[in-house]
């Protein structure tokens, strides 16, 4: 009767790792993209052979996603960027190194003897921590109650933004921020060869390998819910019947697409999201004026700075690719200028001259970086299944649990996919 047991709408990370575990279950599985390209915000950009990805980009080595990526039998190539580094904090517009080892402890002048104990105290308690014992709290209330040195608590704050990518402690629970800080800590972060477009065309190249048609161009304008199947429509006349549907899109285009959405849990869903934004400059450069500074965040300001191309290949030609950020607070407005000259402002503090030896310039003034994540406002987790709509599933990174970013997008479209799998198991025990 259906041409596709599953369609998955939407290329990116989510929908991608859904199609290659249904596919591998022996499903017959379409992945239908609006736009020309897979991947979302995972895509690279190619600007005369020096590789972008868009903003800085890392994949934690013990997360979720290296976890899925992995169990799929997809290995990346790359190098740890947190490897043999000395770590760099900006303050009060001057750099100082930041104590995270016996001999940045010894140079660093940033915090006094009995603060550096009590960091190196933190770190260990952090590597070491159980993350199912912290309770429902918020990040700002678990530090508040654990830290109370001002400026070992700036240098804490630094790192959660570094890993969350979020700005907003007040309203981010403690634990799966935390979570991201001990896997740093314990396993370090993938910088990948080729950028991040690598993962995706693996997965891509995968799931098609094994049975996945994969459609670009394809915009989706609405889904009809019936009691045993889906009407898929597009905008250029394609219809497609499918018994199930996953959506990895971003909730308001999930909202939109989805005929009846409002009556269900999506509206609910919807309405608590909260998108995370930053601002990114990334520079392909010749060199770097002062190589002591790899890597550098802010303490008293949302900044990050990194050299990606210390631990993945990124060029042909031996340029280097580094990216900067500002992150933005969600109930803060912004100011696209100011960000601008903020984050070159960073880069003539810490590579005076770099000017000069730029190859090529991308700035993304306002890149969404993850369109909810688990936060104190949360009245309930966003899926995998609508139920009041059986047969429609729904992945992406603000379809987190207690994951986020990358993590929250590949463990969602896991989720997804199996729910799927267990449903279809049901049927036929029921059947047999």
């Amino acid at each position: 009767m259906f041409k596709y047991d599953v369609a998955v709408v939407g290329g990116g990370l989510a929908g991608l790792t859904a199609a290659n575990i249904l596919v591998r279950e022996g499903k017959k599985v379409v992945v239908l993209e609006k736009s020309n390209h897979l991947g979302g915000r995972a895509m690279t950009n190619d600007k005369n052979g020096v590789l972008m990805n868009l903003g800085p980009h890392g994949l934690y080595m013990s997360g979720d996603a290296t976890n899925i990526l992995t169990e799929l039998g997809i290995s990346l190539p790359g190098g740890n960027a947190t490897k043999a580094i000395h770590i760099h904090g900006i303050l009060n517009h001057a750099v100082h190194v930041i104590p995270t080892d016996f001999s940045s402890i010894m140079s660093s002048t940033l915090i006094s003897w009995k603060a550096k104990f009590m960091f190196g105290k933190l770190m260990l308690k952090i590597m070491k921590l159980n993350i199912y014992s912290i309770p429902e709290v918020s990040l700002k209330e678990w530090a508040d109650s654990e830290i109370s040195d001002p400026m070992v608590r700036h240098i804490f704050y630094s790192i959660c933004r570094l890993t969350s990518y979020t700005n907003a402690s007040t309203l981010q629970l403690a634990k799966p921020v935390l979570k991201q800080v001990k896997r740093s800590l314990n396993a370090g972060v993938l910088y990948v060869d080729g950028g991040w477009e690598t993962i995706v065309q693996k997965l891509k190249k995968q799931a098609e390998a094994w049975g996945a048609e994969i459609l670009t161009n394809k915009n989706v304008t609405n889904i009809d819910h019936h009691e045993q199947y889906q009407i898929i429509q597009c905008s250029d006349g394609t219809v497609i019947h499918v018994p199930d549907c996953i959506v990895a899109a971003p909730p308001k285009e999930t909202m939109n697409m989805i005929n009846g959405a409002e009556h269900t849990s999506l509206r609910l869903w919807n309405k608590q999201a909260i998108p995370v934004t930053a601002c990114c400059l990334d520079i392909g450069i010749k060199k770097l004026p002062n190589p002591q500074h790899q890597f550098a965040i802010g303490l008293d300001q949302a900044l990050f700075f990194t050299n990606q191309s210390r631990a993945a290949k990124l060029s042909e030609d031996g340029t280097l690719v580094v990216s900067l950020a500002k992150y933005h607070n969600p109930m803060e407005e912004i100011n696209v200028n100011a960000d601008k000259q903020q984050l070159e402002s960073v880069m003539d503090l810490l590579h005076p001259g770099w000017r000069k030896e730029v190859v090529v310039q991308q700035f993304l003034p306002k890149l969404t970086v993850s369109h909810d994540f688990p936060h104190v406002k949360r009245k309930e987790n966003p899926g995998p299944s609508i139920p009041e709509m059986k047969g429609i599933f729904i992945a992406g990174d603000w379809a987190g649990h207690e994951e986020v970013l990358a993590d929250a997008a590949v463990a969602s479209g896991k989720r997804a996919a199996r729910e799927i799998l267990k449903a279809n198991e049901m049927i036929l025990a029921k059947e047999g």
